[in-house]
């Protein structure tokens, strides 16, 4: 492995029957933990299939996510993760492609990042009692139990995710104890899915 460490990092052997946008959904959730993903690029064309790049903006969050999640069992296979040879010719093609969507976003991003400073106070939500179930709310509405579990199964004492048939805004997660429950409760709490819907955690009702 004498490619050097970067912020992209390079995944293959993902399962190929999943979409597109399904797939680069469930790798921004997976892989935002580490730290701010830039970019996902996964293409569909039989040379690039089962494979995807991820952008990272801090080298150190490339580092410990390839390291995490190497061989970590995404739609039932096992991910091969490392880093991309360059800060990759295929980003730099895709953004050629892609120049006039990129520009948007990064006008958004700016837009957005003086606002995400005044909203550092913590967010709070009425809550319960402790429990070893938590309550899941706002949820985007593509949201689906591998994406949950993925994001929940990295704190210890992880047992199950419930959805709830019928709406797609709300799911259970049920740990081995309240203080397991707790902690994953403080780490993920406001955690976007997606760009528009922040995820509201609290106890479940006893």
């Amino acid at each position: 492995m004498d490619i050097r460490p970067n912020h992209t990092i390079y995944i293959n052997n993902i399962n190929d029957k999943v979409k597109k946008e399904e797939l680069k959904r469930s790798l921004y959730a997976l892989f935002s933990q580490f730290g701010q993903v830039i970019d996902i690029v996964a293409m569909k064309t039989m040379k690039m299939r089962g494979q995807a790049f991820v952008v990272f903006k801090e080298l150190a969050a490339a580092t410990n996510a390839l390291r995490q999640l190497q061989g970590f069992p995404f739609y039932n296979k096992p991910m091969r993760i490392q880093y991309a040879k360059t800060d990759s010719e295929v980003i730099a093609k895709v953004k050629g492609t892609y120049g006039d969507k990129e520009k948007k976003k990064d006008k958004k991003k700016k837009a957005q990042e003086p606002a995400a400073n005044l909203t550092k106070k913590p967010v709070v939500v009425p809550d319960n009692p402790p429990n070893y179930i938590l309550f899941l709310s706002n949820l985007p509405e593509e949201t689906n139990e591998m994406m949950l579990s993925m994001l929940f199964n990295q704190f210890p004492g992880f047992k199950e995710v419930r959805l709830v048939p019928g709406k797609h805004d709300i799911a259970f997660v049920e740990f081995e104890s309240e203080s397991q429950a707790g902690v994953a409760k403080d780490a993920l709490q406001g955690f976007r899915i997606t760009a528009t819907c922040a995820m509201k955690i609290t106890y479940a009702k006893k």
